[in-house]
């Protein structure tokens, strides 16, 4: 069974940075797209932060751009999302999300909590 695997959250001061990583348990195939979500304390659902789809390019929430990359190591089948400048309403769970012959993965989550 595929399990996607976080890494890198943590406590970081307004203004600092972290750089989350997800990798993959088994093999999956078919990769379509890779990304993060959060979920932030006291919100239902969750939101979309970075994804890149195949050759089509990589989508930001306008609360990131120019403060978060995503990038990805295809042939390990792993995404990294680095984070700068961080803001206290960026405290939130991020979970990794891969997407592979029309079937979705989701990691466990790792908190990033920014606070001073």
């Amino acid at each position: 069974q595929v399990q996607l695997v976080e890494s890198g959250g943590g406590l970081v001061q307004p203004g600092g940075s972290l750089t989350l990583s997800c990798g993959t348990s088994g093999s999956i195939s078919g990769i379509t797209a890779m990304g993060w979500w959060r979920q932030a304390p006291g919100n239902q659902g969750r939101e979309l932060v970075a994804l890149t789809v195949g050759s089509s390019g990589t989508n930001y929430a306008d609360s990131v751009k120019g403060r978060f990359t995503i990038s990805t190591n295809d042939a390990q089948n792993t995404v990294f999302l680095q984070m700068n400048s961080l803001k206290p309403e960026d405290t939130a769970v991020y979970y990794c999300y891969v997407l592979a012959l029309g079937t979705p993965y989701w990691g466990q989550g790792t908190q990033v909590t920014v606070s001073s």
